[in-house]
């Protein structure tokens, strides 16, 4: 197994594996977990794995869980099509966010296996949001942990990227608003750093704050969380799959080959109630 670094903010490549043979062995799980913790968002490629073997190895690593707006592929509903058709000019998600946070619990990693794509395009970004965090003023740290983010599920520039799929296959609360409220600065809870946690598509505001007074503030972090140098492209081949970390991770699918049909085969991971760096330290314990 060679580990290749994709950009100096995140990502890595790892070839040498075939993943659609033998077993996951808990060795080889190991090596793959501490790639993708150190460099936040992993790839392989020329896997082909069928919805079977990509639930298995996504069992390996973690717990797959279900995507609350549609339904699964027959048979596999922990696997949803991430699909924009030839006569389709929004792509499905089309905008920086981390998968589902607004859910209590959002989840730990999102893996995406590419099964069909266009001639050229359909890169997706990625960005670190422990980069964003560490490269704020001292200030703006003090001033941002103790803030509670309000996030939706409903914040139309988002709600919009999946109205075809949702239509497609609608689940029955498709409709009702999904709200979560988290701390802007998390702490990863594996290891220990922290990251600015607000995502463009599903951050609302603050709590306690109005939506006008969040806005300013808000629409620097975002514009900040995504400079060039916290960033990574990644180049997509029929086969292969990306792992990312949703608690450290934006990403945000470019939408640029319209006139032609792109699918992806997405699992997304069971994940935990974000810890603030508020509620991670001494003194919150003590209390």
């Amino acid at each position: 197994m060679k580990v290749i670094p994709l950009a100096p903010a995140m990502g890595a490549e790892i070839t040498g594996l075939d993943l659609a043979k033998g077993d996951f062995k808990s060795g080889l799980i190991d090596d793959i977990r501490a790639v993708w913790l150190e460099h936040h968002l992993l790839v392989l490629r020329d896997q082909n794995l069928s919805p079977q073997r990509q639930l298995e190895l996504a069992r390996a690593i973690g717990e797959p869980d279900i995507y609350p707006f549609l339904e699964g592929l027959d048979g596999f509903p922990e696997i949803t099509s991430v699909l924009k058709r030839e006569d389709e000019t929004v792509n499905f998600g089309g905008v920086w966010h981390t998968d589902t946070i607004y859910q209590n619990k959002p989840p730990m990693a999102t893996m995406l296996q590419a099964i069909e794509l266009p001639p050229s395009g359909g890169d997706t970004l990625f960005a670190n949001l422990y980069l964003a965090y560490e490269t704020l003023s001292d200030g703006l740290k003090e001033t941002l942990e103790p803030l509670v983010g309000v996030f939706a599920s409903n914040k139309k520039r988002v709600s919009d990227t999946r109205a075809a799929r949702v239509a497609d296959s609608p689940k029955e609360d498709v409709k009702i608003p999904k709200i979560a409220e988290h701390r802007v600065i998390r702490v990863h809870p594996e290891t220990g750093r922290k990251c600015l946690y607000v995502s463009l598509a599903h951050t609302t505001q603050f709590k306690g704050w109005t939506a006008a007074e969040s806005e300013p503030l808000l629409n620097y972090l975002f514009e900040h969380q995504t400079r060039p140098e916290f960033t990574c492209r990644f180049r997509w081949e029929p086969g292969s799959i990306a792992l990312w970390d949703n608690r450290c991770a934006l990403h945000n699918p470019i939408n640029d080959y319209h006139g032609y049909k792109r699918v992806l085969h997405r699992i997304t991971f069971a994940g935990d109630a974000p810890v603030g760096a508020v509620d991670a330290s001494p003194s919150a314990n003590a209390a």
